[in-house]
């Protein structure tokens, strides 16, 4: 009996449409390239998934694989994923009949003492068992189930773009971490040439003192830059430390202790192709997270419009009932029962409505945050092209500039020896040297660190060729 009602209700839901909007991609007016791209380059090879093995440093790779292994974050959203699934199998079952075994033996007594006599031929204590399989299915008329599994499943889908989010951000605060971390030990290495440079500096002017020709100025002055150069020498240190802290939580090894590493060994990867699309953007998890996040908003439309309709339901139950065991299953111990039930919302003070309209808002909320993602992330894109084509463009006038400051400070220093000039102008060569070093070892790290923000606003890269007609499914323009 049960076959056949699962049958019929296999073949109602076929027949009937599910109401509330089908999911349209909202068009976004968004340019077809973004300005700031390279115009003279060939084209690019694609990208690969590890985008940070690029870099060429080994350390890198086994510290951004430690930290997609054992970082909390990424435990949390694969988690996050098995939920969602169990969503997804928790609604699907919805469209298939529930059948419950339902046991009920019971012993009971009647009185003999009521006003009406009990008959002899009647038992005063009694037995009773029943055995029964029973199902209520509620048939999708109207779409409601149709509805939940299509926002479950985005729901769903949107679990793994949220894993793919916290992947790729991950990584790059790992390699941004990292790049920050060499370029300190960079900026270490030249402090710690800077301070011996300064102590060879003051003992100089000391025995010169000493001999009548420096004054006290001039040893007081030696002193100061000498100082300055232990303060920045610590400062720098204890930055390092605490980028040191920091990539030991990102990677979940809280007693990491790495040793000193070289800034300038890492390689900067190629700029991507020439006129990059802004199509991809679809490639960005951030984006295909809001779109699937919409899409289960406009199903819960749906939803709420079929609370609406009439609930329709099939109920039966088949078993037996016996008062020996024996007897439980024999012919004239068979019972059955076949139904349905039908609920229609009468009067509800507009409960329902209501409902629908929440639902429509929320739609909207969530049209609203997927055109702010889209732009927030053709922003970030274009952000990251201007500020590596600066950086790039300045580490030469940096370099040149750090070149000319060491031989400013040399010819400083002779020309202080030979008595041609005040001790001021040694002190003002140190300092511009010293800051130029470091300007240009800055200028480097940025280049990296932006490099690595271009990954990310592009999703981890980009494809050989990039397919043209993606750009229509975002409504963008020539």
């Amino acid at each position: 009996m049960i076959r056949p009602v699962a049958l019929g209700a296999v073949l109602l839901l076929g027949a009937c449409a599910a109401v509330g909007p089908d999911y349209e991609r909202p068009a976004l007016d968004l340019p077809g390239a973004y300005a700031d791209a390279p115009a003279d380059l060939p084209a690019a090879a694609p990208l690969p998934a590890e985008w940070w093995k690029l870099y060429g440093d080994q350390r890198l790779d086994e510290l951004v694989a430690s930290a997609l292994e054992r970082n909390a974050d990424m435990r949390f959203a694969v988690a996050r994923i098995e939920e969602a699934d169990a969503n997804l199998r928790e609604v699907g079952a919805a469209f298939l009949p529930e059948i419950d075994l339902a046991v009920a033996p019971n012993r009971s007594s009647i009185s003999a003492q009521t006003a009406t006599p009990v008959p002899t031929s009647v038992a005063l204590v009694r037995n009773n068992i029943r055995v029964a399989l029973g199902t209520s299915f509620e048939l999708d008329f109207w779409g409601k189930l149709r509805r939940a599994v299509e926002a479950t499943r985005a729901l769903a889908l949107g679990s793994r773009y949220a894993r793919d989010v916290v992947t790729l951000s991950l990584a790059g605060l790992t390699a941004q971490a990292y790049f920050s971390l060499r370029s300190l030990d960079a900026q270490i290495a030249v402090t710690v040439t800077t301070l011996e440079s300064r102590n060879e500096a003051l003992i100089f002017v000391r025995n010169r003192a000493r001999g009548g020709i420096a004054s006290d100025l001039d040893v007081n002055q030696a002193e100061l830059a000498r100082a300055d150069a232990s303060v920045q020498l610590k400062d720098l240190l204890r930055q390092r430390w605490l980028i040191e802290h920091q990539l030991g939580s990102l990677t979940g090894r809280l007693d990491l202790a790495l040793a000193g590493g070289e800034l300038m060994t890492l390689s900067v990867p190629p700029p991507p192709p020439a006129g990059l699309p802004s199509a991809l953007l679809q490639r960005r998890p951030d984006v295909l997270l809001a779109e699937q996040q919409l899409i289960a908003a406009n199903a819960q439309i749906g939803i709420a419009r079929a609370a609406m309709f009439p609930t329709i339901s099939l109920n039966s139950y088949y078993g037996g009932e016996s008062s020996a065991l024996a007897a439980l299953f024999s012919g004239g111990a068979r019972i059955w029962s076949l139904g349905f039930g039908m609920t229609q919302p009468i009067f509800d003070a507009g409960r329902y409505a209501a409902r629908t309209q929440a639902a429509e808002a929320r739609q909207r909320q969530f049209v609203a945050d997927y055109q702010k993602a889209v732009e927030t992330a053709f922003r970030e894109v274009a952000d990251a092209l201007t500020t590596l084509q600066q950086t790039e463009a300045l580490e030469q006038d940096l370099q040149l500039r750090a070149e000319s400051a060491r031989n400013a400070l040399r010819l400083a220093g002779l020309r202080y020896a030979a008595g041609y000039s005040a001790y001021l102008e040694v002190l003002d060569a140190q300092r511009t040297a010293n800051d130029a070093e470091l300007a240009f070892l800055r200028n480097r790290q940025l280049r990296l660190i932006v490099s690595v923000d271009l990954m990310k606003a592009l999703g981890g890269g980009w494809p050989a060729q990039p397919a043209p007609v993606a750009n229509a499914a975002f409504g963008t323009r020539d």
